[in-house]
């Protein structure tokens, strides 16, 4: 980054100087990631020209280059004040090869399919849509970006830390001269996110300056650094079970994690963490762990707070599908709000790569025949249903195997339905579900496991699934009631229609309808004397959470051989969401939400399905799955689900929170941080600490909390860091959610996510938790 500040004219032989020391930084940097001597790393730090590509009339060279960090791109830009811009090799979601997003599928030739790659960005950030000069060319950057990419997410979070660390330190030293002055030290401290006094600053600086020479440099920067990420924490935790020269002995490590940690470790257990955390040989001789091993452990999957054993799929998946909570996803081909916003294949491939299971396409007659997809009686821009099924075909299983539920909304003509039946059979082919499974008419639904890799439709169908095995199916189209979402947009001003209104529906789009038939809801009892298991019914917010209020569980037992959605109501025509966990406490398996907007409700959707290898399969309790169950979220009395527990939180520490307003080159943060609860009503809670001023490097609160838990199975637990401000709303600065049931006990680190999900890099929370069987 250094070389985007402005700086005297150097001397040809100043000028020389500073390309070597920037090669050798290039060097370091690409050795701490894995890639010493990587040709395609050295391509990258050579830069080249490439063809960014907006529309069929702009295209425009610009040259690119990956910086010294071997972190950061760096392109030029005709942008008047924008001269030079660069990224975050962080801030990139993907980069795709070929013509694989909607500007490049629009603006270029097939015949340049090969020499075509776009970098894909976390949040809303406008893809970069690239054309090399050579195939070759633009497979070495693909290769290039991915292995940086891999290798930079594969470092631990310890790795990460120090990483980060030295490359603000690089950008402090203005003139590159591997020196810091006292201006510098302060600058760099502020990057870090760390307001101090300048007392404060000096005394630092002097206790580090041993030469006196009013500057730091080789060993003193290293002495700033050790004093700088010095854990007293950590230090006190170490010390008490040090008790072996000094160091942890495999027997005192065993102690820690019996004792402290709660699991039931081995001494084999130990002797592996020794083995695989430890970075000093002899230590490792001797079958010890130093401090350091330890803050490596700590900072590894083995000291997080999710449960390893969670990170992969570790339920039961041969259970019925509608025993499963689905991660769905509402309006999906909706980029941002639900009355201007762009409709956009991308929002597809984003929710399906974050393991929603459950899409929507609301189709209408198109232009040219050809069946879209928006939102209907509003200004959303227009997708083709076939791109999007293209899209979905191309990106439904590359994060989880299990099934997809394509949701149509169909309001077209018998003709355009037949071209939609038409695309899904031809694009989909064999991984669309177009019969039962087996030779008999079902008397329940397969399991994830048995629809591995599958699409199933939901939808109208004419009939009874029964036909399917009959030769009298004859019917060619037929009327079908059109109770769906559209008939609920009265409630915006929009065009409103009956809900009792018509419509023809075509037998080729009926017939791929097979498990999730839509019919409308009469009230519980209907429903059970009348539906069959694969009937379903959506619901609107308002009516579901009626029915949760009243009903609780009469709509528990409805969901133990049927499936239902749940839906944001037509007045969120900012794409909000509703609160997911109520309509989750009453067994509802598709609680669909808007993708799009990252808040809260999504916040805690994302932490439901962090656990089961985030496959966006979660198997519910087994008191929501027992038909003799009597359990009402709402007056959760004694029973199976009443395995009460008291949830112990200690808020230690925090690790280099981001700045929130990186323009703003004093702008320190305030943390605090907020545990919320979130389950059935009396479970619900939210305690937070005191706020630290002008500290988001490494604040300190030591504060202790403890909630009661009545159903501990339906609990989600989410950890907010927030900036305080006295005379406005706190900003978050980063957030993190998951199931009780799936949190590790003991001193764990928990990583903090952004508002949109992403994970920051180096910054976590460090904590103490305590999951207890209440006396």
């Amino acid at each position: 980054m250094s070389c985007l500040h402005k700086r005297p004219k150097r001397t040809y032989s100043e000028e020389l100087a500073f390309h070597e020391r920037m090669g050798r930084v290039a060097e370091e940097n690409g050795k701490f990631i894995g890639l010493e001597g990587d040709s395609d790393l050295q391509f990258l730090l050579i830069g080249g020209v490439l063809l960014k590509i907006r529309s069929n009339s702009w295209k425009k060279s610009r040259f690119f280059r990956l910086q010294e960090d071997c972190k950061t791109i760096w392109h030029e830009s005709q942008r008047l004040f924008k001269k030079n811009q660069s990224f975050s090799v962080d801030d990139i979601d993907s980069v795709r090869m070929g013509r694989q997003s909607e500007g490049l599928n629009k603006h270029t030739h097939p015949n340049d399919e090969e020499r075509c790659f776009s970098i894909i960005f976390k949040g809303r950030k406008r893809n970069l849509d690239l054309m090399a000069c050579s195939n070759d060319e633009a497979k070495q950057w693909v290769n290039g970006l991915n292995k940086i990419i891999n290798n930079l997410r594969n470092l631990s979070r310890q790795q990460k830390s120090e990483h980060w660390i030295i490359n603000c330190m690089r950008k402090a030293d203005k003139n590159a001269d591997n020196k810091m002055t006292l201006k510098e030290l302060k600058h760099f401290l502020r990057q870090i996110n760390v307001e101090c006094d300048d007392t404060y600053a000096e005394d630092i600086f002097k206790k580090c300056d041993k030469s006196n020479s009013g500057t730091l440099e080789g060993a003193e920067i290293e002495h700033f650094y050790d004093l700088l990420t010095h854990r007293e924490e950590i230090d006190v935790i170490y010390g008490n079970y040090a008790h072996t020269e000094g160091q942890m002995s495999a027997n005192d490590l065993l102690d820690f994690l019996l004792n402290e940690q709660r699991e039931q470790a081995t001494m084999n257990d130990a002797l592996k963490l020794i083995e695989k955390h430890e970075i000093d040989e002899t230590a490792k001789q001797k079958k010890h762990m130093t401090k350091d091993g330890f803050l490596m452990y700590l900072h590894t999957e083995d000291g997080s707070i999710l449960n390893p054993a969670h990170k992969r799929v570790y339920q039961d998946m041969s259970q019925p599908l509608n025993h499963y909570y689905i991660s769905s996803s509402h309006n999906t081909y909706l980029m941002e709000d639900q009355l201007r916003g762009p409709s956009s294949t991308e929002a597809y491939i984003k929710a399906l790569m974050k393991s929603c299971r459950c899409v929507e396409l609301d189709c209408w007659d198109g232009a040219n025949g050809e069946p879209v997809i928006y939102h209907g009686y509003t200004l959303t821009s227009k997708v083709l249903f076939r791109d999007v099924i293209k899209a979905v075909k191309e990106y439904a299983f590359k994060t989880s195997d299990y099934p997809v539920i394509l949701s149509l909304e169909n309001h077209c003509s018998v003709e355009q339905q037949k071209l939609m039946a038409h695309h899904m059979v031809a694009i989909l082919g064999d991984a669309l579900v177009t019969k039962p499974l087996g030779n008999t008419v079902p008397a329940s639904f397969p399991s994830p496991e048995e629809l591995k890799g599958k699409f199933i439709i939901k939808g109208k169908r004419m009939n009874k699934l029964e036909a399917a095995f009959t030769n009298n199916n004859t019917v060619e189209e037929d009327t079908v009631s059109e109770e769906d979402e559209a008939a609920d947009c009265t409630e915006n001003g929009q065009k409103t229609k009956s809900k009792k209104s018509k419509m023809k529906l075509a037998k080729e789009l009926s017939d791929l309808v097979v498990y999730c038939k839509s019919v409308h809801f009469s009230g519980f009892e209907h429903a059970k004397d009348n539906q069959a298991f694969y009937e379903m019914s959506s619901f609107k917010e308002s009516k579901a959470f009626n029915l949760a209020d009243t009903s609780a569980n009469a709509f528990m037992h409805h969901n133990m051989d049927k499936l239902s959605r749940i839906y944001p109501a037509g007045s969120r025509t900012d794409s909000s969401n509703y609160n997911p966990v109520p309509m989750w406490n009453v067994g509802c398996q598709i609680v669909a939400l808007n993708f799009q907007t990252p808040h809260k409700e999504m916040h805690i959707n994302q932490g439901r399905f962090l656990p089961n290898g985030f496959c966006g399969y979660i198997l519910k309790p087994e008191f929501q799955r027992s038909l003799s169950s009597q359990f009402n979220p709402n007056t959760p009395t004694e029973g199976p689900w009443g395995k009460k527990k008291v949830f112990h939180v200690m808020i230690i520490s925090a690790q280099q929170l981001p700045k929130i307003n990186k323009d703003k080159h004093n702008s320190i943060v305030d943390p605090l941080v907020r545990v919320e609860i979130h389950g059935v009503p009396a479970d619900n809670a939210s305690k937070e600490t005191h706020y630290i001023n002008n500290n988001g490097f490494n604040p300190m609160w030591n504060e202790s909390f403890q909630f009661s838990i009545h159903v501990p199975e339906l609990t989600m637990v989410r950890f907010v860091v927030e900036d305080y401000d006295a005379t406005s709303q706190n900003d978050l600065v980063g957030q993190y959610c998951l199931p009780l049931t799936s949190i590790h006990n003991g001193y764990r680190h928990v990583p903090l996510l952004t508002k949109r999900g992403d994970v920051i890099c180096s910054a976590g929370l460090f904590v103490h938790l305590m999951v207890l069987d209440a006396a």
